[in-house]
């Protein structure tokens, strides 16, 4: 295609449009692999099946830096990635049996979780804001996953949330705070 003197491209499409959408792709994308990477980063407790990771870091911090809607995307994106069979869970686990197992819950929380954490900031605003909408998002996953331990493990609720969410929220504060730091600075 033939570009014209005022920059945009023959068919009519500006120019800024296109670098503009082709950013927005780049920046999820990114935030695609920053999640991939975070959850090879993990810990294995001993009394619960959950790993920790860094990957929910990622999750509110997409939310909170990408915005609502491009955060769920983003997290879509991951969860579609990863079921298709790339090994972007934790421990390079791929595959719809992953969304379906004992960190599915986690897992299909994600989206939800960008969502909601971008949405709360951009509401509030400020650092307090992002700390806000981070520990909402945080939250839901944690609340998300235990539930889904109900139905795979089939644990009863109170068990679910003692190794589900509970030695996790603490962890889950301090990304909050992290999240909340490093979205101030954008």
């Amino acid at each position: 295609m033939r570009r014209n003197i005022t920059g945009s491209v023959a068919a009519g499409i500006p120019t800024a449009i296109v670098s503009d959408s082709v950013m927005r792709v780049t920046r999820i994308m990114l935030f695609v692999a920053f999640t991939a990477i975070g959850a090879q980063l993990s810990l294995r407790l001993p009394f619960t099946p959950v790993p920790v990771t860094l990957q929910t870091l990622f999750v509110v911090l997409a939310g909170l830096v990408l915005g609502p809607r491009d955060g769920f995307y983003a997290m879509a994106s991951y969860l579609a990635i990863g079921a298709l069979g790339a090994p972007v869970f934790a421990g390079f686990g791929f595959g719809p049996a992953v969304l379906i197992g004992v960190t599915g819950g986690y897992l299909i929380a994600f989206p939800a979780a960008a969502l909601v954490s971008g949405s709360v900031f951009r509401v509030l605003s400020g650092r307090s804001g992002a700390f806000a909408g981070a520990v909402l998002g945080s939250s839901l996953i944690l609340a998300m996953g235990s539930l889904h331990l109900t139905l795979v493990v089939r644990m009863p609720l109170a068990t679910a949330f003692t190794l589900g969410a509970v030695p996790f929220a603490a962890g889950e504060f301090v990304k909050a705070a992290a999240a909340a730091v490093l979205a101030g600075r954008r």
